[in-house]
């Protein structure tokens, strides 16, 4: 019987990513919404395939291979109805650094790993790892990916590629101090154009895609001037025959660390990307399924020899906006650039390549959202802090450390704000004693009861153990622990080296209103049993108070013994 439902859970784990006739129940209704919108789509994704690939350094081919093969699988395994992915701003910046370091060989073999690697990411649940990402840290690296890929179209765009790595500012900055004066002034003016074109054509009409008509009308301009300017260059005339990549353990061994990267930056955007989606179409996706599509996406797009794949957010919502309610859109997209592939080859291969510098400018900064930025600088000075630091490292040194640092700024910065709103507040035995006054006044000056608030955990023990370092005169300690929200073993610990301090010094510790969970981790320090044995745990105020009373007259009588109760 064990086997048996053991058997059934995996079919149905596995039942819950793969394609079901409920992807495409819509479309009776939706399909030519979702082929206007498909058609949309690709026309759009065609420069920014072709301009990632070569920003990544693999060029141009392998970004149109990687929009077709990884946006077409993406589209019928992934868990989001209306996520269009390919070739992103995001994962070219993480590209670079690896093609510089390995060739370009290197990259089919990383999607291979990377897409594996989401597979099993996809296994262990890790989708849901998503809503720990801080949303300082989602702008900062936003903002430092448009950065970055803007930085990265001064070399594309003056004709300098530039020394081999050192990052984009320095690339960037060599491309400016060594350009030719006459290419680069060209390829400046090329690049202008389609900045200007792209940036005012939605005033004369929304019809065509801006990016496809400043690509057009800049490229047949700069073929009829004959411009001595760097092209695109030769492009495949049908997709190539699947293979796997040339296999090695020393190989596979040093790109397991850059395949990682890709893959947690593919697990990151696709599923930022499926989230705004179903933002903008009121569904909802499927983290779990999400990464298995993206897996099976990068898999396929190693196999084919195109580069690592992503949810690409720009286009995802562009699709949404077009109109698109099932995944016909996303594989119309995918379809429109293989007949683009099959039957224009020749002309996009003269494209030139400041062109493309012009439309990724144009793209890096319709990703900043000035007013989301304002958003989190006017919050606190702590989301100030995390998201200038991880854009800053995004751009300085690469997004994965970004990211990284970020998350873990974030979090310092949160245990910080806990630990300062956590501690332990005297307050006044009058306001819990209704005995006279003249008792409760000498009462008080040997009872001291302490709030415990917050989380006691290893960030506050310092402030903690220095509260009760301030005791005074006090020869009993009632600790409330009703406020109390979490107690780690780092608190417990100072709990048990506070009662041991106590004892030398002859003062009683009460503990009040401890929880089960607290009860645990108290007795794993070794405090609990010696509470209960002494009968110092208690559920009810006045009970732990009229204790201490007893306590008190217990110690009097028998002249300062404090272990008398």
């Amino acid at each position: 019987m064990t086997r048996e439902w053991r058997a059934g859970r995996r079919w149905r784990a596995l039942r819950a990513v793969l394609p079901s006739r409920t992807d495409y129940i819509g479309i009776p209704r939706s399909w030519k919404g979702d082929l206007i919108a498909g058609l949309t789509v690709g026309v759009i994704a065609l420069p920014l395939a072709l301009g990632f690939g070569v920003a990544s350094g693999v060029g141009a081919r392998a970004g149109l291979i990687t929009a077709i093969v990884a946006g077409l699988v993406a589209a019928v395994f992934g868990g989001s109805s209306s996520q269009v992915s390919g070739p992103t701003g995001a994962m070219a910046v993480v590209l670079a650094p690896i093609v510089l370091a390995h060739g370009r060989g290197s990259v089919a073999l990383v999607a291979l790993m990377a897409g594996i690697i989401l597979l099993a990411m996809s296994a262990a649940g890790a989708g849901r790892l998503i809503q720990f990402v801080p949303w300082s840290v989602l702008e900062g690296f936003t903002l430092g990916i448009a950065i970055t890929i803007a930085l990265q179209q001064m070399p594309l765009i003056l004709g300098e590629p530039g020394p081999s790595g050192g990052g984009v500012l320095r690339g960037a900055w060599f491309a400016l101090a060594h350009a030719s004066a006459g290419p680069w002034a060209i390829s400046l003016l090329l690049a202008g154009s389609v900045v200007l074109i792209m940036v005012t054509w939605s005033t004369f009409t929304t019809a065509l895609p801006s990016s496809i008509v400043a690509v057009a009308l800049v490229s047949v301009t700069a073929w009829l001037l004959n411009a001595k300017v760097p092209t695109i260059g030769s492009l495949p005339s049908h997709l190539p025959m699947p293979s796997f990549p040339a296999l090695h353990v020393t190989l596979v061994r040093q790109l397991f660390g850059p395949a990682f990267a890709v893959a947690t930056l593919a697990a990151l955007e696709s599923l930022l990307s499926a989230r705004v989606a179903d933002g903008m179409s009121g569904t909802t996706s499927s983290d779990q399924r999400e990464l298995f599509g993206q897996g099976l996406a990068n898999v396929a797009a190693g196999l084919f020899g195109g580069m690592p794949a992503t949810g690409a957010i720009a286009r995802t919502a562009v699709n949404v906006r077009s109109g698109a309610k099932t995944r016909v859109a996303a594989v119309t997209h995918s379809l429109v650039i293989v007949v683009v592939l099959l039957t224009a080859a020749t002309v996009v291969a003269n494209i030139p390549l400041a062109v493309l510098g012009g439309v990724l400018i144009v793209t890096a900064a319709s990703m900043v959202h000035r007013a989301r930025i304002a958003a989190v600088l006017s919050v606190h000075t702590s989301e100030r802090l995390v998201f200038g630091v991880t854009a800053l490292i995004t751009v300085a040194v690469n997004l994965v450390t970004a990211v990284e640092v970020g998350i873990l700024a974030a979090g310092i910065l949160a245990l910080r704000s806990i630990a300062a709103e956590s501690g332990a507040t005297k307050e006044d035995l009058a306001d819990h004693h209704d005995g006279p006054v003249d008792e409760t006044a000498l009462l008080a000056e040997h009872i001291a009861i302490y709030r415990l608030d917050g989380a006691l955990f290893f960030g506050a023990v310092p402030r903690f153990e220095a509260d009760m370092a301030r005791t005074g005169e006090a020869r009993v300690v009632i600790l409330r622990c009703k406020g109390l929200s979490h107690l780690d073993a780092s608190g417990a610990a100072a709990l048990a080296r506070i009662s041991e301090a106590f004892k030398r010094r002859g003062v009683t510790l009460l503990v009040k209103g401890a929880s089960l969970e607290h009860g645990r981790m108290m007795e794993a320090a070794g405090i609990l049993g010696d509470l209960e044995r002494r009968g110092h745990l208690f559920d009810d105020l006045d009970a732990a108070i009229a204790h201490a009373h007893r306590h008190l007259q217990a110690e009097h009588l028998r002249g300062g013994d404090a272990d008398a109760a």
